[in-house]
């Protein structure tokens, strides 16, 4: 799948499944209208936390493949691209209009609280399952319309 640059999104990513069966933190973030949330609102379906900043070169080309699953997942699966930029907002919008993404929605952390907790380098993306336990994370750059990623998220209950 292209990536913004027209380059593909390479599978760079390393799969770590040392945390699986912790519970997602209970880290507040900003929604896409301003309010203040967490995982919990999500328990009962699976959840991809990709943990990214508009200044990340990895970041952003895994992005059109992140849109791309989450149109193609619906409500299956809850993807959500937290921002770790400390200037939220007012870095995000101007680089999600640029991009055009038409199913990934504008998650803040401004105190990059979700990276700097984990101790994770951008980008991280975490399962998290229904119950909110962690299934794997992968610590950067990944294909999310690829086969490798397909297999991973079929552990997604």
């Amino acid at each position: 799948m292209p990536a913004a640059n027209g380059a593909a999104a390479a599978d760079k990513g390393k799969v770590d499944r040392s945390h699986k069966g912790e519970a997602a933190p209970g880290t507040a973030f900003a929604d896409p209208a301003g309010k203040k949330t967490s995982l919990a609102a999500f328990r009962g379906k699976p959840v991809l936390l990709n943990l990214w900043a508009t200044w990340c070169i990895p970041c952003r080309a895994e992005m059109p493949t992140l849109d791309a699953l989450a149109g193609q997942r619906g409500d299956a699966l809850a993807v959500i691209t937290l921002s770790q930029d400390f200037k939220g907002r007012e870095a995000v919008d101007p680089y999600f209009a640029k991009a055009g993404f038409r199913h990934l929605k504008p998650w803040t952390d401004t105190d990059a609280a979700f990276s700097l907790g984990m101790g994770a380098n951008l980008p991280t993306t975490i399962l998290y399952d229904s119950a909110g336990k962690e299934v794997w994370r992968v610590a950067g750059e990944m294909d999310w319309g690829g086969a490798r990623a397909a297999a991973l998220l079929a552990e997604a209950r």
